[in-house]
């Protein structure tokens, strides 16, 4: 267990040493002094970013711990939850089916299943707090922890607005048409998070209950292809925007009304709710930049483009196409740097055109997944977790389903 606990420990002092030993490599082989200079600015400025993110997060995540406390208050959540239990009771359980966790963790999959990415961070910190209550080791993560961390890292997302909107600002013809690719990574992805936790937690999976939620969901993300794969990509856009804002404006007015109705003092309940979500943000400040710094430091060494070259290298030997390969930043970076990715993403489009193969390729890798770094240090540094235990292996082989099936299904869509 000390060995597993350990792994973001390793992780995180790896991506100095290993950065600091290959700038030291470059310095004594090809004399590049600016290198250093851009190591320390890239450190600097991450640590600066790291408490920016948090400070951008303070207003939402008050906001949105608000409004949780008013739905619970109203008894909204605990209604929305009940239909779901007999499925979180299976695949968490040591959390008992009427905890509050268990609304949490319902909220949170939910909006991040509509892209409501300002809507799911706040209420998922608010669950990992909820389940840590129920851990027996305060420094240690438990299964359910575990778990809904890979969810959260592999989760399905079904409108990546901000994908169709950058694409849009660089000129795509047609800036919706790459959600059937994305829908269907992101599938993948979560899937794999799913099943790699179940058979390192031994979940009984195989049963009528999760099979079926697992049918029911595969089959709507089928009906959601079929359906969106028909509309012109103006009202794709149109019509998904649409439904993700009707989505977080129906959700607020149900929580504000049901509270106006059970006589509940509303904006009370919400500032007591809003202070929570600052506490929670003041937690993340240093979590986050510890692990954007790391991550900054990696990139600016000059390492990551040593490690494409290489890829380049071994792809054209066994003979593969290699134009997947100027997509592989995108990719690595992902993991790693949620904002890095964007940023190369972004870059890819303008260095290949919007609607090249590696253009589309760059935004289909960048919808597949979460952040998984990012993730755990928001996630597990809230409620002060060390020992992550499996949940890195779990998280990355779902991301690395999910970059590996964006990459097969635009070669399929595009190539």
């Amino acid at each position: 267990m000390a060995v597993g606990g350990c792994v973001l420990n390793y992780i995180w002092a790896g991506f100095f040493l290993v950065s600091l030993a290959y700038s030291l490599v470059e310095y004594l082989v090809l004399g590049q002094t600016g290198l250093f200079q851009s190591m320390v600015d890239a450190t600097f400025s991450n640590a600066r970013l790291g408490f920016e993110v948090a400070l951008g997060l303070t207003g939402t995540m008050s906001l949105w711990l608000g409004f949780m406390r008013i739905g619970e208050r109203a008894g909204v959540v605990d209604f929305m939850t009940r239909g779901i239990r007999p499925l979180f009771s299976r695949l968490f359980p040591e959390v008992p089916r009427e905890h509050p966790a268990i609304g949490s963790i319902c909220m949170n999959l939910a909006a991040n299943l509509f892209g409501l990415d300002n809507a799911a961070t706040p209420i998922g910190l608010r669950a990992m707090r909820e389940l840590q209550n129920l851990n027996p080791s305060p420094i240690e993560a438990s299964n359910a922890q575990v778990l809904f961390l890979v969810l959260n890292a592999s989760a399905v997302t079904l409108f990546p607005i901000s994908i169709f909107a950058y694409r849009a600002q660089m000129g795509a013809q047609n800036p919706a048409d790459v959600f059937v690719p994305i829908l269907i990574s992101t599938y993948f992805s979560a899937m794999t998070g799913l099943i790699a936790v179940s058979i390192v937690q031994r979940l009984p999976i195989l049963n009528r209950v999760v099979l079926g939620w697992v049918g029911g969901l595969s089959a709507l993300v089928g009906l959601i292809v079929v359906y969106f794969s028909q509309l012109k990509p103006q009202m794709l856009v149109q019509q998904s925007s649409l439904l993700s804002n009707l989505m977080l404006l129906a959700v607020i007015g149900l929580f504000l009304i049901a509270g106006l109705i059970k006589k509940i003092n509303v904006f009370d309940t919400f500032v007591e709710g809003a202070k929570e979500g600052f506490q929670i943000t003041i937690v993340l400040i240093p979590y986050l930049v510890a692990m954007l710094v790391a991550v900054g430091l990696f990139q600016a060494s000059g390492l990551l483009d040593a490690m494409l070259t290489v890829v380049r290298h071994v792809v054209a030997m066994v003979g593969l196409d290699t134009r997947f390969v100027a997509a592989l930043p995108t990719a690595l970076m992902k993991p790693l740097s949620g904002s890095g990715a964007r940023a190369l993403m972004i870059q890819g489009m303008q260095q290949y055109g919007p609607d090249s193969l590696i253009g589309r390729m760059v935004c289909v890798i960048q919808g597949s997944t979460e952040t998984t770094f990012y993730v755990i240090a928001v996630y597990f540094g809230s409620v002060g977790i060390r020992h992550t235990r499996h949940a890195i292996s779990c998280a990355l082989l779902a991301e690395l389903a999910g970059i590996v099936s964006a990459i097969l299904v635009s070669y399929w869509f595009y190539g």
